[in-house]
């Protein structure tokens, strides 16, 4: 709103000054610092607009670069054989020939290389020395809590692929598609989720609040979360330390089974940059208000509108948490604040490992003048 006012004050400078018969010089310094704070108003909607929708790839063609390359994948992550992508039918990225036969080590452009692999021992890196001009890419989604031997790899990758908006190769769990956006890309109008608006039938769930967690900790600051939570509202869990999860639980039955209620724990093992997972994707699919922890607001308010979320940092205690979720459930009126901006948007997770794999092809190849190693990993994603 400031940048409107300042906007406004100078027109109304601008048309006095006009009445007043005043010089010609100072006709001109008035305009230039009417034009200054209109670049500066466009500037920040921009750049405002650019961190609310980012989107860090399918709408931006796959062209530059220049001649087909060859990327190697190293290793299947968690040592499960995936049947390779065809990058340009799934995605409309061209140029990239995959492959994950160790035979094409001397004539690849990159090698792509899961951490967790060579970290814990049941793969070796590539061998030495490397083929001249080759890149080598660390791939890793997992957190800095659990990626160990980190330092081992200083000064051994060339590129950077994970979650963190920062990586040489960005790809998050999930982002928003402006609605009229998603139908411009095939891939992404057949795979992305159209959000509803909320109906009154749709505001009133049966259940209050879910948690579904595979990996529990008594360690881990979301569990004593819980135990907190559970004192003054009831949360029902899914998982290895509540009840059983429908047996596709990474899929449709278990963004219905969320759906049945009206917030959702989207609670992160650990607490680091850029470290938002599919948790939080799951439950806007499933129309529950994300109830989030792990990064700060403002990180996730890159990623969507800052009501359609609610951080567990906006109150001084999970008391007061717990008491303004009951207080939406019985005025649904202020719930629909959390939900009416679901129609302008459709939700998008990329598929793993595919769309890695083609999204680090396509990295590649607009990186290709670059040589250079990574010297600070363990800093830098520990940061």
């Amino acid at each position: 709103m400031g940048v409107v006012v300042r906007g406004r004050a100078a027109v109304s400078a601008h048309r006095a000054h006009r009445r007043s018969g005043v010089s010609r010089w100072e006709k001109c310094a008035v305009l230039l610092v009417f034009y200054s704070v209109w670049v500066a108003a466009v500037g920040f909607l921009l750049l405002m607009w650019d961190g609310l929708h980012y989107l860090p790839g399918p709408f931006v063609s796959s062209s530059k670069g220049t001649g087909a390359v060859t990327l190697l994948i190293w290793t299947h992550p968690f040592d499960q054989y995936r049947e390779l992508p065809d990058c340009f039918a799934l995605f409309r990225i061209d140029g990239c020939k995959l492959t994950d036969d160790e035979r094409a080590y001397g004539v690849a452009d990159a090698v792509l290389i899961h951490h967790r692999e060579v970290a814990t021992g049941t793969a070796e890196l590539p061998p030495e020395p490397r083929p001249s001009g080759q890149k080598w890419i660390w791939m890793n989604y997992e957190s800095p809590s659990h990626t160990p031997r980190l330092r081992r790899f200083e000064g051994v990758f060339n590129l950077t692929m994970s979650y963190r908006t920062d990586s040489d190769i960005f790809l998050p769990y999930g982002y928003l598609i402006p609605r009229g956006r998603a139908g411009r890309t095939l891939h992404i109008s057949k795979y992305a989720h159209p959000l509803r608006a909320p109906s009154s039938k749709y505001l009133l769930r049966p259940r209050l609040v879910a948690w579904v967690i595979s990996n529990w900790s008594e360690s881990h600051a979301r569990v004593a979360f819980y135990y907190q939570l559970r004192r003054f509202v009831p949360v029902d869990v899914f998982g290895r330390a509540g009840r059983p999860l429908p047996e596709d639980s990474g899929g449709v039955s278990l963004v219905q089974l969320v759906g049945r209620y009206q917030f959702y724990l989207a609670l992160e093992n650990s607490q680091h940059t850029d470290y938002i997972t599919e948790k939080l994707w799951n439950a806007v699919r499933a129309g529950a208000v994300p109830v989030v922890l792990g990064p700060s607001r403002k990180t996730y308010e890159r990623l969507l509108p800052p009501e359609a979320f609610i951080h567990v940092d906006d109150f001084p205690s999970v008391r007061g948490l717990a008491r303004y979720l009951l207080m939406l459930r019985q005025n649904p009126a202020k719930l629909r604040r959390h939900l009416d901006w679901r129609a302008g948007y459709s939700v998008y997770q990329p598929a793993f490992w595919a769309e890695h794999y083609c999204t680090a092809c396509r990295g590649l190849r607009r990186s290709r003048a670059r040589t250079d190693v990574v010297p600070d990993l363990t800093d830098w994603f520990r940061s």
